[in-house]
């Protein structure tokens, strides 16, 4: 259209011809001039539009131009219209590039900062994204005393510099940052603290935008600059200390970090820390970072360089949703027990005539007996239903509720005295809220209310996470999940037959007083099965329901019959991840009724009574004195004795089973508890508890159709857990030269081999997966995995160890028990997790020390939270540990300690004191598989000790607990 003049320039003809039909009454984006040889779209200015708005209507107006004729019509659109506006990141932008949860950054390495000025004033007026940029970061301004700050000004922005200081880092040139901050989007922004120094420079900015989301307080950029050749650690410490202390004045702020970090790493020293920037910014390598301690919160885009900088620049877009978006209310119903209701149900049951239930069917007299007392319960109780919002502050009570509206009145009436007034009340309301919150954790600390203390605890700081809800609670949906939970019922197409007790057999009978005192032991903040009935009200009427439930228990063991309302099973689905995508994403979480529970307590402890001593002493579950620490010592101590001989290594297989607990036949569990010794009418009992159960999935208020299951021990149940460690008790090795490790579900087959003859180890797995078929345990090979562990340095290739055809993956570390282990038994990545994850928790602990608690309840949530987090299994990687890792586990106890206020004890001796304490338990049980490695000498005073040849088995567990133990004595 170059060719075209303006609209002005044209003269409108005097002579136009009427034309019907001619245009289009859709919308009008342009005008389009026709002649005998072309046809163009030309946008039109408003003036021309009013113009031509009468000949639009009526006549098609001609145009003159020279010695053509132009022809004005409308254009036809070819599609439809789209309504609303467009969604995405880059549409909000757009709309409201100021109005963001977090801001958006552009930033660059410059090279000299005044001499690229002109073109970065160039690139804000050209590019839509830095110019509504709310943050800039530029590293190496090369900027000194003799540059005024009106020189690197930009309009619209505030700057903040921080030059490089000759005297504190030794050099005269190069370095220097500089931060601009938009006055869209914030205008209070304060310089809290600037560093320079041979290894690291830095400088940090609060700033308080316009807008920011409820959970955020603030906002604190941080500008970094690594330079190439400084001390990787002593730079990362300098950084680390400075936002450590930042984030103990300011934990519920959000924390950016950025710049040039060269050879340096922030997650070393703060894995809490999320890193943004995942393309190359010089060359082939990521030298520019962004951090926040926001997972998610930004998308990194690279642009080009600025001038001849050899770096790219990026901007980040935020991603951060904020937590009232990403989170919906929860809406619960709650039962109100009005004061005086548990004495109401005491005398209510106790002036009831249990004989009128009595009847000859044991299922119709249990279930009228629960129906009574859920009717009793619900006459007396009442519901209500709360409204929960995910950010809504525990201290945020009715008072403040009706201050801030009365500050919202005295803001929209516009007298500035009133506002004002307003303003300085609610600042007084909320204060005082939160003293009054505080006091009365305190108080629960004080009267010796661990829970009560803890529920605030866990209030103020938000510590619970929330468990995201299924996406559907459509029936269909719900019926689909028990019917996928009910899979396993296909492969188990026989019948059981139940064989008649001999006559001289006594079955096992219960007295009133052993069930009150299982009663009165229940804990009321379970929830409630199927049955509806409270623990509450089961425990606060033991005494007067005691007696009919005795006569229910001893009649269905005399029968060996179990009533259905006591086997019916109500799963609630919990999704395994954020965005379940499968049925198996989901987690069935079973509920049984709590009388059920009773029972089965009772009957676990007659059951144990019973069992031989001869049980697989490698089965670390569910037995007293026992813990994951016990099979991880035993297992690793088996490795590395064997490791201490020449030319041998160890294989490690973690197998894994699919739905273990859920496969179990009734009829095979049976068999292997006969062949213990277990009374028939015990067994007999057992397996009508374990057949013909109901099951069906509720979630809202909605429950799909019942299905009967005859497959499986239900994982809700008491007696689950033990009845699987005694169905994988004839589980062994065949050969001495392996070990079988179980705890649960989780077995693991330790090979230790010489002189490259793995016979033994490979024909000890084909007869575990035999022994899998034959027991109906389906073996997951894609997640069973292998470790192996060879010191030798000029070993042979390991051929893969194959399960039914399938090669089983080797890896170099594996989560083993909870404890992280890597193939040169190293522990550098379990302690890089455990500090991760203790960093995490210290937010926790800043938020209780912003809310003013004393000392004693912030050391106690240490130990309960962060403590226990550094310490787990401690006796098993501690001391083989590096002296870095150790620096790194103790510089999280003295971050916590700052925060506290009050003295905390030393990793070190935290391990010393647990191995004498685990191995004092361990020399007073005989039965513990440990045992025989503490051995007293004939003096009677000391242990023996343990030979060994490396540093690494001498620092093991069983051989440091020995040398302590006679260091003690």
């Amino acid at each position: 259209m170059s060719s075209c003049p303006k609209w002005r320039s044209l003269s409108i003809s005097g002579s136009c011809s009427r034309v019907m039909g001619e245009g289009s009454r859709g919308s009008t984006d342009g005008l389009v001039l026709r002649t005998l040889h072309r046809s163009v779209v030309v946008k039109r200015e408003l003036s021309v539009k009013a113009k031509l708005s009468i000949y639009r209507s009526i006549y098609v107006p001609t145009l003159t131009y020279g010695h053509e004729l132009w022809v004005v019509t409308e254009r036809t659109r070819s599609r439809i219209q789209r309504r609303g506006r467009r969604g995405g990141l880059r549409a909000k932008l757009k709309l409201t590039p100021h109005r963001l949860p977090l801001p958006s950054i552009f930033l660059a390495n410059v090279r000299s900062l005044a001499n690229k000025m002109d073109e970065i004033r160039l690139s804000i007026t050209n590019n839509r994204r830095i110019m509504d940029s709310n943050v800039m970061f530029f590293t190496e301004t090369w900027l000194n005393n003799s540059c005024p700050d009106n020189a690197i000004e930009l309009a619209g922005r505030h700057t903040h510099r921080a030059d490089r200081l000759a005297d504190d880092s030794g050099k005269t040139r190069g370095g220097g940052l500089c931060i601009y901050i938009n006055n869209a989007w914030c205008m209070n922004s304060t310089t809290t603290e600037s560093h320079c120094s041979p290894n690291a420079e830095f400088l940090m900015v609060k700033c308080r935008p316009y807008y920011l989301p409820r959970e955020l307080t603030s906002i604190i950029l941080t500008a970094v600059y690594i330079p190439p050749d400084a001390n990787a650690r002593l730079a990362m410490k300098e950084l680390s200390a400075a936002i450590n202390k930042h984030q103990d004045k300011h934990p519920e702020a959000a924390f950016i970090v950025a710049g040039d970090f060269n050879h340096t790493n922030l997650k070393t020293v703060l894995p809490r820390f999320h890193q943004h920037v995942s393309c190359h910014t010089r060359g082939d390598k990521t030298l520019d970072h962004v951090y926040s301690n926001l997972a998610g919160a930004y998308k990194a885009t690279p642009l080009p360089h600025i001038g001849q900088s050899d770096h790219l620049s990026l901007f980040l877009t935020p991603r951060y949703s904020p937590l009232i978006q990403r989170v919906k209310p929860t809406v619960r119903t709650i039962k109100v027990w009005p004061e005086g209701t548990d004495a109401v149900l005491q005398d209510r049951f106790k002036n009831t005539d249990w004989n009128m239930f009595t009847n000859t069917d044991l299922d119709q007299y249990a279930s009228s007996v629960l129906d009574y007392i859920s009717e009793t319960t619900d006459s007396v109780t009442t519901q209500k239903r709360i409204t929960m919002y995910p950010n809504q502050k525990p201290w945020m009570n009715r008072d403040v509720r009706l201050l801030l509206k009365a500050r919202n009145t005295a803001f929209r009436s516009g007298d500035a005295h009133a506002y004002s007034t307003a303003r300085a009340n609610l600042k007084k309301g909320i204060k005082k809220a939160k003293h009054h919150y505080k006091k009365k954790v305190e108080e629960h600390f004080s009267n010796s209310n661990p829970r009560r203390m803890w529920q605030g605890l866990q209030t103020i700081t938000d510590y619970r996470t929330i468990k995201p809800s299924p996406a559907s609670s459509d029936v269909s949906f719900l019926n689909e999940l028990n019917n996928f939970y009910a899979r396993f019922e296909r492969g188990n197409p026989t019948t059981t037959t139940k064989t008649d007790t001999t006559p001289d057999h006594q079955p096992l009978t219960l007295s009133p007083t052993d069930v009150g005192a299982v009663l009165s032991r229940i804990n009321v903040h379970k929830a409630a099965g199927p049955d509806g009935i409270p623990g509450r009200v089961l425990r606060a009427c033991s005494g007067e329901l005691a007696g009919v439930l005795t006569d229910i228990f001893n009649l269905s063991l005399a029968h060996a019959v179990v009533p259905a309302c006591f086997k019916t099973t109500s799963i609630v689905p919990i999704p395994k991840n954020s965005n379940p995508s499968s049925l198996n994403d989901y987690r069935p979480v079973a509920l049984t009724p709590i009388i059920t529970k009773c029972l089965e307590q009772l009957v676990l402890a007659h059951f144990k009574s019973c069992l031989p001593p001869t049980l697989d002493p490698h089965q670390f579950a569910y037995r007293q004195n026992r813990s994951t620490e016990d099979a991880v010592s035993i297992a690793l101590h088996s490795v590395l004795s064997h490791l201490d001989n020449n030319n041998t290594y160890a294989r490690m297989l973690f197998l894994d089973f699919s739905s273990a607990f859920n496969t179990i036949h009734p009829s095979q569990l049976i068999r292997k508890l006969t062949d213990l010794g277990i009374s028939s009418l015990i067994c007999k009992w057992l397996l009508d508890f374990l057949t013909n159960r109901p099951q069906h999935v509720r979630l809202d208020n909605r429950c799909s159709s019942t299905i009967t299951m005859n497959t499986g021990v239900p994982q809700g149940c008491v007696m689950s857990p033990f009845l699987y460690s005694l169905f994988t008790h004839d589980c062994r090795p065949a050969d001495g030269s392996n070990t079988i490790i179980k705890f649960a579900d989780d077995t693991t087959v330790i090979g230790l081999i010489s002189d490259n003859d793995e016979t033994a180890y490979r024909e000890e797995v084909d007869r575990l997966a035999e022994w899998c078929d034959t027991n109906n345990l389906l073996l997951n090979t894609e997640k069973t995995k292998e470790l192996i562990v060879d010191y030798r340095r000029n070993a042979d290739p390991h051929p893969p160890i194959h399960i039914k055809g399938t090669a089983v993956e080797r890896v170099s570390s594996f989560k083993f028990l909870g404890v992280h282990i890597s193939e040169d038994l190293t522990w550098t990545t379990n302690c890089s997790k455990l500090v991760k994850k203790a960093h995490q928790r210290l937010f926790f602990l800043r938020t209780l020390r912003k809310n003013h608690l004393s000392s004693d309840i912030l050391v106690n949530f240490y130990h309960c939270t962060i403590e226990s987090i550094l310490t787990n299994c401690i006796t098993v990687w501690y001391g083989n540990c590096s002296a870095s890792d150790r620096k790194a586990l103790q510089r999280v106890v003295k971050t916590a300690q700052r925060i506290a206020g009050a003295p905390l004890p030393a990793i070190k001796d935290i391990y010393r004191k647990r191995c004498l304490k685990r191995a004092g338990k361990i020399i007073r049980d005989p039965s513990h598989p440990s045992h025989r490695l503490f051995t007293l000498l004939p003096s009677g005073r000391r242990y023996r000790s343990l030979r060994t040849k490396t540093t690494r088995y001498r620092n093991s567990f069983f051989p440091t607990a020995v040398r302590l133990l006679n260091s003690a004595s």
